[in-house]
């Protein structure tokens, strides 16, 4: 069987970047997708990024000279349409036959003859409202397929309906409405799958022990890469996830990897680097500036791998070697001579001059494409808030996210977009 011509559109909502997984999966599966995005999508997800996945121009303004006619040659193109996300806007223009742009131009182009697929996504209060679950009534009554909005978190931070199905089960309905399940798909002699991006992201504090229970470390919890890996793997990266023994685990899906102390992670990173064929690192891990070298208590010198329990009557000095940057060794360990990295630098000080100088010195020193700066004056977990400050190589100016969940979306696509940049 050949593969499909998938018409894959796209509305202005923050589910955006779900829908990057969806397009993903439909290439791999030996599909040909041709994005259709609103000005507003574009917003959310950068042309590059669509182009990257879908392997083919992205189309959005009706009127582009040479393009005139997709409105109807896309439609005629197409095996199948699918809308996902579908905001309350174009829900309701499409309902009422309104065509003032190319996607709801091409929805009254449509031959019905062919599955149109609706996943709408969108706070649960404009989901319930009555005008739009009046319209979502009308397009079914058409036999236009909604693929129901999922219960749960929403963008806005309330809980209800409106959140876009799972990309996974919005992958299965595409797949079903075709004929074909993803595993026929796949192995049809069309499908040319395209490989997923491979991301190595390190997480949590490493711990340098004193006895056989105490040990040197810090506060880190590991949420903040637990997140991270999260987002990359639904955006389709293949995420390999490098952990202290302690960290918080994703709840997706990846492979994973533990380490203990500084010697621990800077092996089983270079391993990890050295053998695989990562796209990028994304070095989330605090890791320890220093190692214990001699252990002095008032008994003698110990070795902390060789004392069970260190007396708490003793009186105990501890000296300490400096670990070189892991940072800065990563590029050397790599496979890939083109790995795309992303640092983390904390600060401690409400001096913007000395946060700034920092992260730019992790820029000359580390070789990094990228660091996600954050101080410990922007942090309080006890009310959610955590602030980040994503800088580019030679850019000054910073994006500011203010959510490990809006850290993960913005930094996944942009990944994309610049692994999309070099592959050209």
């Amino acid at each position: 069987m050949l593969k499909s011509k998938i018409l894959f559109q796209m509305t202005g909502s923050i589910a955006c970047y779900k829908a990057c997984n969806i397009i993903s999966k439909l290439v791999q599966a030996g599909h040909e997708v041709q994005v259709v995005a609103s000005p507003a999508a574009l917003e959310f997800v950068g042309q590059a990024t669509l182009e990257g996945l879908s392997q083919r121009p992205v189309i959005s303004d009706l009127f582009e000279r040479g393009n005139i006619m997709d409105h109807i040659h896309l439609v005629r193109w197409a095996d199948l349409i699918i809308v996902a996300p579908a905001t309350a806007n174009y829900i309701n223009k499409i309902s009422q036959g309104i065509g003032d742009d190319l996607l709801t131009t091409q929805f009254l182009a449509h031959d019905f003859k062919k599955p149109f697929l609706l996943a709408p996504a969108m706070n649960t209060a404009m989901y319930l409202h009555p005008v739009t679950q009046g319209s979502i009534k009308k397009l079914r009554e058409m036999g236009i397929e909604i693929l129901e909005a999922a219960s749960g978190v929403l963008a806005c931070g309330e809980v209800g309906w409106g959140r876009l199905l799972d990309p996974d089960l919005i992958f299965k309905e595409i797949e079903t409405a075709l004929g074909k399940t993803s595993t026929s798909a796949a192995s049809q002699p069309s499908a040319k799958p395209t490989k997923a991006m491979k991301v190595l992201i390190t997480s949590g504090g490493t711990q340098e022990p004193i006895d056989k229970v105490r040990v040197l470390s810090n506060i880190s919890t590991g949420s903040t890469g637990a997140q991270l890996a999260e987002t990359f793997a639904e955006l389709g990266f293949e995420v390999t996830y490098l952990h202290a023994k302690n960290a918080i685990l994703p709840k997706n899906e990846c492979s994973t990897m533990s380490f203990y102390t500084f010697n621990d992670l800077d092996q089983k990173l270079k391993e990890a680097l050295s053998t695989g064929q990562y796209s990028a690192v994304v070095h989330a891990a605090a890791v320890s500036d220093f190692s214990i070298q001699a252990i002095e208590t008032s008994s003698g010198s110990i070795q902390a791998k060789d004392e069970g329990k260190i007396s708490s009557d003793s009186e105990v000095t501890l000296k300490l070697s400096r670990n070189p940057k892991l940072l800065d060794k990563i590029r050397d360990y790599a496979k890939n001579p083109s790995l795309l990295v992303v640092a983390f630098k904390m600060t401690a000080t409400e001096e913007k001059q000395k946060q700034t100088s920092a992260v730019q010195k992790v820029f000359e020193q580390s070789r990094a494409d990228f660091v996600v700066h954050n101080d410990m004056g922007e942090i309080d977990a006890s009310k959610g808030k955590h602030i980040f400050h994503l800088y580019k190589k030679q850019q000054n100016q910073a994006e500011i996210l203010e959510s490990k969940q809006a850290l993960g979306q913005k930094l996944g696509l942009v990944i994309f977009e610049e692994l999309n940049k070099r592959s050209l």
